[in-house]
């Protein structure tokens, strides 16, 4: 490019050099020599690569017709950057020569407003024939001069190419060196826009050798104009910052896009790498950019990798009810993939202080949690928050991904933890919670509409299970509800299944008052049929095995179990109340007639009783431990009592030796009581004795006789008193007399000499005595009428 005579100061800008460097220039000239022929190695194995089957090869001739290529050529274009880089590669050493030596005989021209383009594109274009002519050489050589178009084979044949690809890249691999020569910066730069020119079409040795020079014209002229800088200086230092930042700018999308476009970019990876570590090195010198050069490569690679990511397929959740599960999965293989990449190619294009697979991963690290962090408010339901918590703790770092066996031994040394923003962890945990309890809540009232569904409102009798009780599926359910979030939870992690055991059981306090609700209020039509009964039994055995179930995790939720456990026993409670209140209703009308003359003459009163009472063994015999043996106690001890408590009521009194009868019938129906109980499972035998101590005093033929017989009745019945005994008497029909004092002293002897007894066994102490007047007017006749009555109701 000639200087315009016109204007000799305006467009020719020199670049002084120290006599040290034009003694030097023939030893520079082999270091840059040496360079490029390093550089070569690489580009030649991607000529090689550009001649395999499914591409096309040209013969020189048509070669020569073509256009030089875009600088923004596509992904599988085999020549990236058409000019100065390409050309520095394939030339020969004495093109390479004869190029160096009219560059130092001759200065290039800038102009401050229209640069000349024509003649730097002239250039541009020969520079680009040299570079075909040299690539038709070497396709020449393999094609022996003839266009072959080579067509596309079979599946097996491109597998084999790949592999056989794979094998070469392996052999050629070279960790790149960390130490570098740097290439001569030209006497004078190229123009603003040439420089530039370069920049957009990828010739970024050149470009940036230019910048360089370009920088050293800048400082110099600053050196010397001091702190008095002129226009002309502030217009350089502008143009630099303008033509750096297109150069950052370029490196950054070469960088985010070399692994999406691997073999477009791979090419401009190594002067990329040497561009920022000599900036790196200059970063104290003016007319730089300010921030770290190394930095804005590691965003750049963020950048990428975010790319990466955020083009993963994701399907709108209400069209694939799977849709987090597919794109975690997709994302999961896309990191694998691309830091396969990483390792098997773009690592060798950097210096080992790069740490080029470390950076990517961090990076990944970063870009995925932030990724999350916006998918978080998508995610509501309890399974894709299950899978997402997975995913992050286990799925993430285990061998599917960051623990994948094809990305050992590099991630050895490195963290396989996401790096997540604002505690979305701790969220992400604390909105599973609530999601377990939401879900637990509504899982349970389904099973109380299933329970209505299936037996309620059809009155359908209960199921009964292997071992012969009444069963219903509702303990089962609620179980198996509880321990699969449970155990679902503890494949994700421990700390959150302790967490869930708690919401669970929380959440199961409230079931029991829930259901009985509406049990309750379903089950009113069916009361107080036998099926009432039967489900009510059912229940108790139901929420007895559901307390059973949750008691395993006593060690773990103490003071939940024991909520649970308090609310599922006051409804057991409630339940077999009702089932005693209800058999206690039914058989009150047959207990207020006995002992009486009815009673005496007609066993009616008593078969009905006796029925209900085999109806209720019946019913205890399908009912669950532990309850139904305090059940059977108190319903034994009931019945007992208020049999003999109707000789407290003397509503009645044998006369003409009816006694003798009555005490022969009382001790039968005792007995036929005491087998239905033991039937039942009582333990209360300490009541089996009253009917035959009873029946031993009334039937006594003899008056004098009936004090004889207090002593078994007074040691079984230490609550037995006096005036128990005046009715019993007065039952046999002995309401005066001496005997009838004789009896009572003894009564008191036998009190002081056997004490109070256990009196945890009460039978007589809480029965109601009523006197008749009779007797009352009779006692009032007796010379120790005053002290009788005193103790009557001791």
């Amino acid at each position: 490019m000639d200087k315009s005579p016109e204007n000799p100061e305006e467009d020719t800008v020199s670049l002084k050099s120290n006599g040290e460097k034009s003694s030097n220039g023939s030893a520079k000239l082999g270091m840059l020599q040496s360079f490029r022929t390093s550089i070569r190695r690489v580009a030649e194995k991607s000529l090689l690569s550009s001649g395999r089957k499914g591409s096309k090869v040209t013969t020189a001739d048509e070669s020569r017709l073509q256009v030089p290529p875009s600088p923004s050529l596509s992904a599988d274009s085999p020549v990236m950057s058409p000019l100065k880089t390409i050309g520095g590669l394939f030339q020969s050493t004495q093109d390479n020569q004869s190029d160096i030596d009219a560059q130092k005989g001759k200065s290039l021209s800038r102009s401050k407003t229209d640069p000349n383009i024509s003649a730097f594109g002239d250039s541009l274009i020969k520079k680009g024939a040299s570079i075909r002519r040299s690539l038709t050489f070497r396709k020449n050589r393999s094609t022996r001069g003839q266009l072959i178009t080579v067509s596309e084979g079979s599946a097996e044949d491109r597998k084999e190419e790949r592999q056989e690809e794979e094998e070469e890249d392996e052999e050629v691999r070279e960790e790149m060196e960390e130490s570098y020569t740097l290439p001569e910066i030209p006497h004078t730069p190229l123009s603003v826009m040439q420089i530039n020119k370069l920049i957009e079409m990828e010739v970024l040795e050149e470009a940036h050798l230019n910048l360089l020079a370009l920088r050293h014209e800048f400082q110099q002229q600053q050196a010397r104009c001091g702190e008095d800088s002129p226009m002309e200086l502030a217009k350089k230092e502008k143009d630099l910052n303008l033509l750096y930042s297109e150069l950052r700018n370029k490196i950054n999308a070469i960088v985010r896009d070399s692994n999406s476009l691997p073999s477009r970019n791979k090419g401009l990876l190594v002067p990329v790498a040497r561009i920022i570590q000599e900036e790196e090195s200059r970063v104290e010198e003016p007319g730089g950019l300010q921030g770290g050069w190394m930095e804005t490569w590691r965003e750049a690679v963020g950048e990428g990798v975010k790319v990466k990511v955020e083009s993963i397929h994701l399907e709108c959740k209400d069209q694939n009810a799977s849709w987090l599960a597919v794109h975690l999965g997709l994302l999961g293989k896309a990191i694998v993939e691309d830091l396969e990449k990483v390792k098997r190619e773009l690592r060798w294009s950097y210096p080992p202080s790069f740490s080029v697979f470390s950076t990517y991963v961090r990076s990944y690290h970063k870009v995925v949690g932030q990724h999350l962090k916006k998918l978080e408010p998508q995610v509501t339901e309890l399974k894709d928050l299950h899978i997402l918590l997975d995913w992050i703790i286990n799925r993430y770092r285990s061998e599917r991904i960051m623990g994948s066996v094809s990305l050992q031994p590099d991630m050895k040394d490195e963290s396989v933890a996401l790096q997540l923003e604002d505690d979305l962890l701790k969220q992400l945990k604390d909105k599973y919670c609530c999601r377990v309890k939401e879900d637990m809540r509504s899982s349970l009232d389904r099973l109380i509409q299933l329970e209505n569904e299936e037996f309620w409102a059809h009155s359908r009798i209960p199921e009964k299970d292997d071992d012969g009780f009444f069963n219903s599926q509702v303990h089962m359910d609620v179980w198996t509800k509880v321990k699969g979030n449970i155990v679902n939870t503890r494949l994700i992690d421990a700390q959150l299944e302790q967490e869930v055991i708690s919401c669970c059981l929380i959440e199961l306090k409230e079931f029991p008052k829930r259901f009985e609700t509406e049990f309750r209020h379903l089950c009113s039509a069916v009361r107080p049929q036998p099926l009432w009964t039967q489900y009510h039994i059912t229940y108790i055995n139901s929420f007895t095995a559901l307390q059973e179930h949750m008691d395993v995790y006593k060690d773990t939720s103490p003071q939940e179990v024991r909520a649970f456990r308090k609310e599922a026993e006051c409804l057991i409670i409630r339940l077999i109340q009702e089932l005693e209140e209800q058999f206690k209703e039914e058989v009150k009308p047959y207990l207020r007639r006995m002992m009486t003359r009815k009673w005496l003459t007609n066993d009616e009163d008593f078969k009905q009783l006796s029925s209900r009472t085999e109806t209720l063994s019946q019913h205890c015999a399908l009912m669950r431990p532990p309850y139904v043996q305090g059940f059977a106690d108190r319903m034994h001890h009931h019945v007992v009592r208020e049999y003999i408590g109707q000789l407290m009521k003397s509503n009645y009194s044998c006369k003409n030796r009816k006694h003798e009868k009555a005490a022969s019938k009382m001790r039968v129906q005792c007995g036929q009581l005491r087998d239905l109980f033991d039937d039942m499972k009582s333990s209360c035998e300490w009541l089996h004795a009253v009917g035959d101590d009873l029946s031993g005093l009334i039937g006594q033929k003899n008056k004098a006789d009936i004090k004889n017989y207090l002593q078994p009745l007074v040691e079984h019945y230490p609550d037995f008193s006096r005036k128990h005994l005046v009715a019993v008497l007065y039952f046999r029909g002995l309401v005066r007399g001496r005997e009838h004092q004789l009896i009572l002293q003894r009564l008191t002897e036998l009190k002081k000499k056997l004490g109070s007894g256990d009196r945890n066994q009460v039978l007589f102490g809480d029965m109601q005595v009523t006197i008749n007047t009779d007797c009352l007017s009779n006692l009032s006749c007796c010379p120790t009428t005053s002290a009788t009555w005193r103790t009557m109701s001791r």
